[in-house]
């Protein structure tokens, strides 16, 4: 890399050492190179001067040029220092209040700080350029702070777009003021841009129409108008989004032309079997899936393919019969879920399913006992097992297959990538299995495409028939007599019912109260012997957690009071309510999640979202399009564009691959088609990138940014 782009961020001039560790510490800015590669976010039009007579609270920025007519330098409670005295007593002054006019009106400005040097400056009579936000202050306007140049000659209209840099309150506080930050900007530009070497080959600039990288930078931070800084945006942004797609796609090309599969290329009696007897017909959407993973069986490469469906769409039955496809190539399965519960469900299914198949099934979690493990291990070598069901249980070293064919995992994104890179070492001749990894977590097209770019993704987009919409309700505090006789209406009907609490990392302490105090308030208003209330928290241990969940699964208990450990998978066709607390301190995706626990039996089901007193606008937003729709990926799409795509479950998850700095997932989502479609047309011709005028593209991908974290596979 160039001198310059490497040199640390102390050395430019207006840095210096305490500065640079401050912007290290706050923005990760070590280098040059790191300064010019963070953007504004947005910015502001310098270009306009607006008479005073015009101003108003409500605007978000205002700039004048306006004539000094008096000062007043004010001291503690509101004294007024005297400007006769020589030298003025500076010391004392707490304020200085500035009298400026135009030819519409006059207002204040006012400084609590740099009060000599502005006081120096700002000389009645003297015309400057004063920018900031305006406020009301009692019956007058005033702005507090604003940035003051040089009065325009002539054409007082003729200006620029000013970019608004990410701060902190300690870079503010530290003097990296937004001034400060644009004239480090163009310092950083000064020495760099001569040493900027192009990123993308010649033809890839000239197919896309984008401008060089020279060009972008400049006008992304300086833009000469607003056509220059939205060619270089364009530039940025299809060069994040290309590199992005190239670096996953050519890992997929990679493994698709070199890794080989197990090939499987029949179906099988059991398949048939299983599929005959089913009493009902599969959705169209099941049935296209099927049809997806039994061409990959086929095609002799390992199979990489995530299966998204929202909850209750019928993913265990497309796993089970891919399994049974496995089974009747002569190789065995497994399916790995993220929690003892949810493996004990898809077991107790599953068996169902396998009724009419000759198929021996097994689970094996952390609670199994020694003498069923040692029976498992031994079908497990020998052959007869076919599939086995679990947790991480199944990743320990003495578990072994005889012939692992296909591997399912359920959550994948609950599982590390170290534990997971066990499972692939399971296969046969260390032959990785094929993988297919289901979430119920409806992930929007373009964050599917970038989390699992080098995946192959089917999608169950249809719900099965008889499946009713679960109603879904918001209320306030107020409402909460009501609510509980509703329950207890429900219950009489030989319901049961959810009452999720939210735990959120950062204040377990308060959380656990809240539950605890929300389970006592429960107690009391469904007392013994007429009830029993179940409780499920993180604070539990496993024994504690899965006897309070039977209970509840088995019918023992009329309510569940629990956290969200209940969010992926339980099954209770019996539970018909699901009440969320402080509903709006959960993710859209979450509340989603939750509500698809109820509604899976025949009865009519209900969610209601209780909100605290203090509700935000944005939070209201998300618990009214709750109420609106039902749609899982309309849901998720939602989501992304009000919070961002990095944390989508409202848990840490693993967030982005890559961190963007200018495009949006959530916005971008066109701009990221185009990007992958061009990044497949030279990969088609060029898998490895080996070609010549491809050697930009190499070199780029070669750079730590883009060797992203796989989330699908470990080779």
């Amino acid at each position: 890399m160039a001198r310059e782009l490497e040199t640390s961020i102390q050395y430019l001039s207006g840095v210096g050492p305490k500065r640079a560790a401050l912007l290290q510490r706050e923005l990760g800015i070590e280098t040059l190179s790191d300064l010019i590669h963070l953007y504004p976010f947005r910015y502001i039009d310098r270009s306009g001067i607006t008479p005073i007579a015009e101003v108003a609270p409500d605007l978000a920025h205002v700039q004048l040029q306006a004539t000094v007519v008096r000062r007043t330098l004010y001291g503690p409670a509101g004294s007024i220092v005297s400007q006769d005295t020589n030298p003025i007593h500076f010391g004392a002054c707490k304020r200085l209040s500035v009298i400026v006019q135009d030819a519409s009106g006059e207002m204040e400005v006012v400084f609590f700080k740099g009060i000599k040097w502005n006081y120096q400056r700002l000389v009645p009579g003297g015309t400057f350029l004063f920018f900031g936000k305006p406020q009301a202050f009692g019956t007058r306007l005033n702005i507090v702070h604003p940035e003051v140049d040089a009065a325009r000659e002539g054409d007082a209209s003729q200006g620029t777009l000013t970019g608004v840099y990410p701060s902190t309150e300690k870079l503010k506080n530290g003097g990296i003021t937004g001034k400060v930050m644009c004239k480090l900007q163009s310092a950083a530009l000064t020495l760099c841009l001569p040493e900027i070497q192009e990123t993308l080959p010649e033809y890839v600039i000239r197919d896309n129409s984008l401008v060089s990288l020279t060009y972008a930078l400049r006008n992304i931070h300086f833009p000469k108008d607003s056509y220059a800084l939205q060619k270089a945006t364009y530039r940025l942004k299809f060069e994040e989004l290309f590199l992005l797609q190239l670096s996953l796609l050519k890992q997929k090309y990679i493994r698709s032309r070199g890794e080989r599969g197990l090939p499987m290329p029949k179906v099988g009696a059991d398949f048939h079997a299983c599929y005959n007897a089913l009493p009902y017909t599969l959705t169209g959407a099941q049935q296209r899936v099927i049809k997806e993973i039994r061409a990959d069986l086929m095609s002799g490469h390992q199979m990489n393919r995530l299966l998204q469906g929202d909850v209750g769409s019928g993913k265990t039955m497309v796993a089970v019969l891919s399994c049974l496809m496995a089974i009747g190539n002569g190789f065995q399965t497994c399916i790995m879920a993220p929690t003892e519960v949810l493996a004990q469900q898809h077991y107790a299914n599953i068996q169902k399913y396998l009724k009419p198949t000759s198929v021996q099934c097994a689970l094996l979690t952390g609670s199994t006992p020694q003498k069923e493990r040692r029976a498992i291990h031994a079908a497990l070598e020998d052959g007869s097992l076919g599939i086995l069901v679990g947790t991480h249980a199944l990743l320990e070293d003495n578990v072994v297959f005889r012939n692992l064919g296909l591997a399912v995992i359920d959550e994948q994104h609950r599982f590390g990538v170290d534990q997971r890179s066990k499972l692939w070492n399971k296969g046969p001749d260390r032959v990785p299995p094929h993988v297919l990894v289901m979430t119920a977590t409806p992930i929007p097209r373009t964050l599917a495409m970038t989390l699992y770019g080098d995946l192959d993704v089917s999608v169950i987009d249809e719900m099965p028939p008889g499946r009713k919409p679960v109603q879904t309700m918001c209320i306030g505090q107020n409402r909460r007599a009501a609510m509980y006789k509703f329950m207890r209406e429900e219950i009489a009907r030989g319901r049961q019912v959810f009452v999720v609490y939210p735990l959120i990392f950062e204040s377990e302490k308060m959380d656990l109260q809240n539950l605890e105090q929300g389970y006592e308030e429960i107690v009391r208003a469904f007392p013994l012997p007429d009830y029993k209330v179940a409780i499920v928290h993180g604070q539990q241990t496993n024994e504690e957690k899965n006897f309070n969940m039977s209970a509840f699964v088995a019918g023992r208990a009329n309510i569940l009071v629990s956290t969200t450990v209940i969010e992926v998978g339980v099954d209770v066709p019996n539970a018909s309510v699901m009440v969320i607390e402080s509903a709006q301190r959960f993710g859209l995706s979450q509340l989603h999640q939750l509500r698809g626990r109820v509604g899976r039996g025949a009865e009519k089901s209900y969610c209601i979202l209780v909100k605290d007193v203090k509700t935000s606008k944005e939070a209201q937003q998300r618990l009214d399009l709750m109420c609106a729709t039902e749609d899982g990926f309309e849901i998720a799409e939602q989501d992304m564009k009000m919070r961002g795509p990095g944390d989508l479950e409202g848990t840490q998850q693993s967030g982005l691959p890559i961190n963007l700095g200018l495009a949006s997932l959530a916005k971008d989502g066109r701009l990221l088609e185009e990007a992958r479609r061009y990044a497949t047309t030279i990969l088609d011709a060029d898998p490895t990138l080996e070609a010549p005028q491809n050697a930009p593209l190499l070199r780029e991908l070669r750079k730590n940014k883009y060797e992203i974290k796989d989330y699908s596979k470990i080779s």
